[in-house]
């Protein structure tokens, strides 16, 4: 005799619901999928779904020179193009031994602390979208805009950049382009103290972040886990101070930490990242030097000597590092790239365990992945 399906303390008859969460969901921000499956509106199992927007990125590679790299880099992680620019052809001049101009190391770190924010005013509106909150959403594309209207005047494009060579950068800055950086800071700052009282303290919003998707150090450390997704457990590691590149050491700010390790900390940190990297132009702008190269002595044809090399840069997301080996060649044998979206959504599963299907949508937001950076 077939049994039914199992009572549940009252009596009435129970059973497993399988739901599918994407891949066509605004809240999977992009074309990712979970499996979950409920037992009423509590999660005993999320199986996530990955590849449906895979390329081919690191394959394609090998059959393109380092330069035609460049803007496939700019499709991973597209709401962050200008670090992914970076991190390749940073690679390729450690296997060079080059070495960059001044105003080509100057432009490169401006950029990428401009993008940083720009990414996480991104994931600051859409993840309180995903929560409920309009205006935020609103509010964070209208200051973003300034960021990407000054990434036009400079490169020609507003999200993927190609903005990056290996030797330093394809265009100088234009003039009055560092006086209107200039001018952003204080704008920016008054502007985070604005998205902090709306929204920080608000009873929902609490009440919907706090003390959700919670882990501690090891679990973050045992998975791989970077950026604001590490920090969050009190563990402060960020490449720009431990394993400092282009010109970082020269400035100083701090990195924000956690201790709670739940979605709240992470929200409050990239706010906090947001007003340190405001902190960091302020500094480049001022040292900025007045003239120079902007390309370093890169030779025509780039064929960087056999041999291997890893070179790794603190993304909005964490740890993004590429991996090449050269067999003399002007195409890599083989690229390989750490993508700290796909790293760091492997402990989606591990979080959403007893969870409700209302605090997936939480925890997998304060994740921050982009979809194109995972499935690459």
């Amino acid at each position: 005799m077939r049994a039914g399906p199992p009572e549940s303390g009252d009596g009435l008859r129970t059973e497993e619901l399988l739901l599918n969460v994407g891949p066509q969901h605004p809240s999977t921000h992009g074309v990712f999928r979970v499996i979950v499956k409920l037992d009423g509106e509590v999660i005993r199992e999320a199986i996530p779904v990955m590849g449906y927007l895979h390329r081919g990125t690191e394959k394609l590679a090998e059959n393109l020179n380092y330069t035609q790299i460049i803007p496939y880099t700019d499709r991973m992680d597209y709401v962050s193009a200008m670090t992914n620019n970076y991190v390749l052809v940073n690679a390729v001049e450690k296997m060079l031994q080059l070495e960059i101009p001044e105003r080509a190391q100057f432009l490169r770190l401006i950029v990428m602390e401009l993008q940083r924010i720009a990414s996480h005013m991104v994931w600051w509106g859409t993840y309180l979208l995903d929560i409920g909150a309009m205006s935020p959403f609103l509010f964070a594309f209208r200051d973003r805009e300034i960021i990407i209207n000054l990434f036009n005047e400079l490169c020609g494009a507003r999200l993927t950049y190609n903005y990056m060579r290996v030797g330093g950068v394809k265009w100088d800055a234009p003039p009055g382009w560092i006086d209107k950086v200039r001018e952003f800071i204080p704008y920016m700052r008054k502007k985070l103290d604005e998205y902090n009282n709306l929204v920080s303290g608000n009873e929902i919003f609490l009440a919907r972040i706090q003390g959700i998707g919670k882990y501690d150090a090891q679990t973050a450390i045992s998975y791989g886990l970077s950026g604001a997704n590490l920090r969050c457990t009190g563990v402060s590691w960020d490449l720009r101070k431990d394993q400092p590149y282009c010109i970082y050491d020269r400035f100083e700010f701090d990195v924000p930490v956690g201790k709670n390790g739940d979605c709240y900390d992470r929200y409050l940190l990239r706010l906090e990242e947001m007003r340190q990297s405001l902190r960091i132009l302020e500094q480049a702008v001022a040292q900025f030097p007045d003239g120079g190269d902007i390309m370093g002595k890169a030779p025509r044809v780039i064929r960087p000597p056999e041999g291997e090399a890893y070179a790794a840069i603190e993304s909005p997301r964490g740890e993004i590092g590429c991996y090449i080996i050269s067999r003399g060649k002007q195409e890599p044998f083989r690229l390989k790239f750490r993508r700290p979206s796909f790293v760091n959504l492997q402990i989606l599963p591990k979080l959403l365990v007893g969870e409700t299907m209302t605090n997936l949508i939480t925890i997998l937001g304060g994740i921050d992945i982009v979809v194109g950076e995972v499935d690459a």
